[in-house]
């Protein structure tokens, strides 16, 4: 059959082991509804903002009227809720970023670690999207490190903590509400959690300039000079910074999905243009480099979502480990960057172009790669459980 007489609606996805179609019917169903809504009313309105470096308040709201302002809703399962994250990187990768910072990170330690009078007060509005956080852990000096090298302070003075410090790459930092510090307990030493209201004096948060990746999302680095908080912004379940592994662990597995995402898209995008873009006389799908290049992305795909997958099994069951969750993250992050070249060299130049898409997904994926551990931390931390002996300095 000619390209021209081809339906895309009627070929597979580039999952062609088809992982979803194990969801219930019910779940399926509401996956078709979030990406016709992410389709029709997200997809195409991202790449103007993201080429501004702009945030998209128009289209965070869209978001929160669809009830995607906590990810983690009680009724669903962590594959289904999986499958969500993925379709929300496939339409784009800088508003998933934005959505999995509300709630998988700044929601996710209020629920995990937070008292129930701090619950009570902030998951609420935020369930509902009327404001978001961020979450300040990295340091100008201190990423991959900063388990033993974090320098923000926290000292108790009466019904206060005071805290002084600096944070760089918080995402959401220009625009949130509150902030989750971590800083260092001056007293006994140990990493602890605190939550900052960003209008507290001596808060400021600076967004970062010229990125090329995840433009919407505003990043920040943030100074805290003499922040006085009241001693109930504690978070009563952080005593040392062990306790962030259960946030880490969460977010690490759920960047797998966020891979599996980009390449959906990666995918769309190139198939699209090699059935519709001719060149020697015939479509670029007829040509055998071509054929070899999309057959590349699909297999990287469904291998991720196997991966992605497996991991948010092992999460319902309560046994994933931070080294199953850096494998996960490593190996679909490399997949996606894979991917992500093989998208942009099949579209020759129009692959650099962000209207066309494949360039604002080539650049968001390099940062994929990197944050919530790069490639070389997180080998070493699977390598540290395939071991027992540990590699870091």
């Amino acid at each position: 059959m000619s390209a021209e007489h081809i339906d895309i609606a009627d070929l597979p996805e580039a999952d062609l082991l088809d992982h979803r179609s194990a969801l219930p019917q019910d779940q399926q169903r509401r996956l078709r509804e979030l990406r016709e809504f992410l389709d029709a009313e997200i997809r195409p309105h991202t790449a103007e903002h993201w080429s501004r470096d702009e945030f998209a308040p128009e289209l965070a709201a869209k978001c929160g009227e669809f009830g995607l302002g906590d990810l983690r809703s009680p009724d669903t399962d962590s594959v289904f809720r999986g499958f969500v994250a993925a379709e929300l990187a496939r339409a784009d990768i800088s508003i998933s970023v934005y959505l999995a910072l509300h709630s998988d990170l700044v929601m996710a330690t209020l629920d995990e670690l937070g008292s129930e009078e701090q619950k009570q007060q902030w998951l609420p509005p935020m369930r509902r999207m009327e404001f978001t956080g961020c979450f300040a852990l990295t340091e100008p000096d201190h990423g991959s490190d900063v388990a033993g090298g974090l320098a923000t302070t926290a000292r108790r003075d009466g019904d206060h903590w005071v805290l002084n410090g600096t944070k760089r790459w918080i995402g959401n930092g220009t625009i949130a509400r509150i902030a989750i510090v971590w800083a260092r307990d001056e007293a006994d030493g140990q990493v602890k959690g605190f939550i900052v209201e960003t209008d507290t004096p001596g808060f400021t948060a600076t967004k970062i300039e010229h990125k090329i990746a995840v433009k919407i999302v505003q990043n920040a680095d943030i100074t805290l000079e003499d922040v006085r908080i009241p001693a109930s912004n504690h978070l009563p379940g952080t005593s040392s910074f062990r306790d962030t592994n259960v946030i880490l662990e969460q977010s690490r597995a759920g960047l797998a999905w966020q891979s599996v995402g980009a390449q959906m898209a990666i995918f769309d995008v190139a198939r699209r243009y090699a059935l519709e873009r001719r060149q020697f006389g015939r479509p670029l799908a007829g040509f055998q480099l071509t054929q070899d290049h999309l057959v590349r992305i699909a297999a990287n795909t469904t291998a991720s979502v196997g991966i992605a997958h497996r991991m948010s099994q092992l999460r319902a069951q309560g046994t994933a480990t931070m080294g199953q969750a850096a494998i996960a993250k490593l190996k679909t992050s490399q997949m996606a960057r894979e991917s992500a070249a093989l998208g942009r060299q099949l579209m020759g130049g129009n692959g650099i172009l962000v209207d066309r898409e494949m360039g604002k997904i080539f650049s968001d994926v390099e940062a994929i790669f990197t944050y919530e551990g790069t490639a070389e931390v997180n080998t070493l931390i699977v390598g540290r459980a395939l071991t027992g002996v540990s590699a870091f300095v």
